[in-house]
């Protein structure tokens, strides 16, 4: 074949000699327009996996590579006057230039033809090319000129950066975090040579422009940032390497995605590679690991399907395919680690001590673990893991040891909880007339004896017409009350469990079938009025609410004062106002449901008018001791709805109002919504309300693991850790998950005493065997 690389980076360079290599009959050109073994940048950095990979696809370039970089383990961060160090960690460190110019020679060694100052403007320039590899960069050309067809998704961050670099060397991965009277900068510094390291400075948009740096030329900002930074440079001067570009130097960090990455031209099939297909933030260091994966799944490709020009459709098809889900992978991963950076002064620097501020930092990107911590450096871990238990009032035991966060008790108000964990509300659809019967009191006391430090029942309807189904909890009446104290007293002792009540109404989702009668649909017989924030549907053929007046107002609220109160008298010791997932006050905050022109609706001020006359109302009658949460949808998923930002302004209402904790949730309020689900997916909601806003949180959402939980909790992104389905699968899913990390000290129900002892053998045995 006929193969031409437009653009001379690690992407087209390395598909370049892989193709070469593998089957030297293939005419391949490198078009490049910096001249011959020039290049512009500092270090790139990636990790010990991608080294490997490159061992066992080009050993001889590899070795020449693992020559040349510099391998680390450590990250040190500098913060707040201390200084904090963690191993085990495994990065990379190369010049670009250095790298570039490697490959280069590989190339030519087999027989790759470089050309160099060539700006190529078109695709069409090579006719006779059977593939034209577009690895011409964020900017490129090839790309651009087929907009319509690559679909680009260009977004730009908020933040500024500059890419310096000093003789200095640096023994870590190290960063510094220094403020300033406009806000916060930090360093991301690495050596990546035996004489040179990259050294970026990256703020937010204010502080740049407070501090007037894009009003000075280049090397007044090397004098800023020399200057802030000189505890670390301890002497050393920065320097630049792009004093081709104008202005100040400062740059935006740009998030590229495409829609589809491969066209054929009419003569040529074009395919995307490296960062003119996707761009991965820095924060992570992964835009050179992307481009050396690329080649390497398409060379992969082509020796799966042949090196032929008629296999060339399938191989782009498949590589595509499969590079896509990798990426996704990767460019979630950067912008966990990107946006923790962009907010790292009003989210964290401010509000985390040193020690949390360290562990937050090292797992931004979520795919850095608990465990996997554990794994990398264990000593530093442990001592995370005392300094947390400390904070909670926990003393080692007699081996010194202390439990992970979330076996950590937490106080709120007058109730301590004795674990991080709560069962989730989730509806059962199984009440005659809203009381607990007899299958309520075995699911909860079931998983209230499996260890959860908080049960929830179901949302419990405050009225009859209050119900999403017929079978839904109720508490608006004396027997409802008996039935939640039946509950409550078993729970009180038969184990060491907290019961919360979650207070709703379904608004204008109620009279519908139970769940596996039909998720949403309507009643077909027995269904009742409902009422809503506005007259809409929820589907389009669901009854059509009333939207409410001030009376049905004043008789909902009243009905929550009933509950609230029937429910103290019950020994719950902690309330829940439901004001999510698109039921009755939900459906007052989002701006999808509530259309009303009078003071209930418009401004969020408007809109929370009436959820948090209802709070204060329960709050008045509620025990003093005893804590409020509330739950919010703090994402609409639909455009038009509800974001992150509008939940920030709601919870610090609720806050304002005397709420104790927020429980973060999403969605369920417009039925075309769009949610992006995953591992820990609502998380970032937890994490932004508690440190923005200053107020306890519980996360939810995804978690299945206990280090999914210990992970949020230990970085601050939450408080509690709501666990739904899962407990539906195993009612002793918290103890099972103690055991399952070997915390063998966790107290199980005396008269489960023998077969906890049969469960931590058969696990320690299975680990054995692996």
């Amino acid at each position: 074949m006929r193969i031409v690389c437009i653009g001379g980076g690690p992407a087209g360079l390395y598909f370049a000699l892989l193709m070469k290599k593998q089957h030297p009959e293939h005419q391949i050109s490198v078009v490049e327009r910096n001249r011959a073994y020039d290049t512009f940048g500092w270090g790139v950095v990636f990790s010990d996996a991608t080294m490997q990979a490159m061992r066992a696809w080009d050993p001889e370039s590899a070795a020449e590579i693992e020559d040349a970089f510099n391998h680390w383990d450590d990250i040190e961060v500098w913060f707040k006057g201390t200084r904090q160090r963690t191993s085990g960690h495994g990065f990379v460190g190369i010049g670009r230039k250095k790298l570039l110019n490697i490959l280069q020679r590989r190339c030519e060694t087999l027989g790759v033809e470089l050309v160099f100052e060539t700006d190529v403007a078109s695709d069409l320039d090579y006719p006779d090319a059977d593939l034209v590899i577009a690895s011409d960069g964020f900017n490129s050309k090839i790309r651009n000129r087929y907009s319509e067809v690559f679909q680009p998704d260009l977004v730009t961050r908020p933040n500024r950066y500059i890419w310096l670099g000093t003789n200095k060397l640096y023994d870590a991965f190290t960063f510094d975090f220094r403020k300033t009277d406009h806000g916060w900068f930090q360093a991301h510094i690495y050596k990546f040579d035996e004489n040179t390291s990259t050294f970026i400075v990256e703020t937010t948009e204010e502080a740049y422009e407070k501090h007037q740096l894009g009003q000075m030329d280049q090397q007044g900002s090397i004098d800023f940032c020399q200057d802030l930074f000189a505890e670390v440079l301890d002497g050393a001067e920065l320097m630049t390497n792009a004093r081709h570009l104008r202005g100040s130097a400062w740059l935006n960090f740009n998030r590229l995605i495409c829609g589809k990455w491969s066209h054929f031209n009419g003569k040529s099939h074009v395919v995307l590679m490296g960062d003119a297909a996707h761009t991965a933030h820095f924060a992570i260091g992964s835009g050179t690991k992307l481009a050396i994966d690329d080649a390497i799944e398409l060379a992969n490709q082509f020796n799966k399907h042949g090196h032929t020009r008629d296999q060339i459709p399938a191989v782009l098809e498949t590589y595509e395919e499969i590079r896509r889900v990798d990426v996704a992978r990767i460019q979630n991963a950067a912008r966990n680690a990107m946006e923790w950076f962009e907010v790292v002064g009003q989210r964290y620097a401010d509000t985390l001590p040193p020690e949390q501020f360290m562990y937050s930092m090292l797992t931004r990107s979520q795919r850095i673990s608990h465990e996997n911590l554990r794994l990398r450096d264990k000593a530093w871990l442990e001592g995370y893991e005392r300094w947390f238990a400390a904070e909670a009032g926990v003393e080692p035991n007699a081996k010194g040891k202390v439990p992970p966060p979330m076996f950590t008790p937490y106080t709120l108000r007058g109730v301590t909880l004795k674990n991080r964990i709560v069962m989730s509300p989730m509806a059962m659809y199984s009440a005659t007339d809203g009381l607990i019967d007899d299958f309520h009191l075995v699911h909860l006391g079931a998983r209230a004896l499996g260890g959860a430090g908080l049960i929830f029942g179901e949302m419990t309807c405050v009225s009859p017409d209050a119900r999403i189904t017929p079978g839904c909890l109720g508490l608006w009446n004396e027997q409802q009350a008996a039935g939640w104290k039946r509950f409550v007293d078993f729970t009180h002792s038969n184990s060491t469990a907290k019961v919360g009540i979650q207070l709703g109404h379904a608004g204008r989702k109620g009279a519908t079938k139970r769940a596996w009668d039909g998720m949403d649909q309507p009643l077909e017989d027995g269904g009742w009025p409902l009422i809503s924030a506005s007259a809409l549907p929820y589907l389009k053929h669901s009854q059509v609410p009333k939207a409410m007046d001030r009376a049905d107002m004043d008789r909902v609220t009243a009905d929550f004062v009933r509950a609230t109160e029937l429910a103290a008298s019950a020994g719950a010791d902690w309330l829940e106002l439901h004001c999510a997932h698109g039921y009755l006050l939900s459906s007052f905050l989002s701006p999808l449901t509530n259309q009303r022109t009078d003071e209930y609706g418009g401004s969020h001020e408007n809109r929370a008018r009436y959820p948090l006359e209802v709070f204060r109302a329960i709050r008045a009658v509620w025990p003093e001791n005893k804590p409020i949460s509330v739950r919010l949808s703090c994402h609409d998923w639909f455009e038009g709805g509800n974001t992150p930002e509008d939940a920030a302004i709601f919870a610090r209402m609720f806050k304002d109002a005397g709420a104790d904790m927020i429980d973060c949730s999403s969605g369920q309020v417009w039925k075309e919504e769009k949610p992006v689900y995953g591992r820990l997916f609502q998380t970032p909601f937890s994490d932004k309300i508690r440190n923005e806003v200053g107020i306890p949180t519980m996360a939810v959402g995804a978690i299945s693991e206990a280090d999914h939980a210990n992970s949020v909790i230990a970085a601050g992104r939450a408080d509690l850790c709501a666990v739904a389905r899962p407990h539906l699968a195993d009612p002793a899913w918290v103890l099972h998950e103690a055991a399952r990390i070997g915390l063998t000290d966790i107290a199980w129900p005396k008269q489960y005493y023998s077969g906890k002892q049969q469960y931590e053998t058969n696990l320690a045995r299975a680990v054995a065997a692996k």
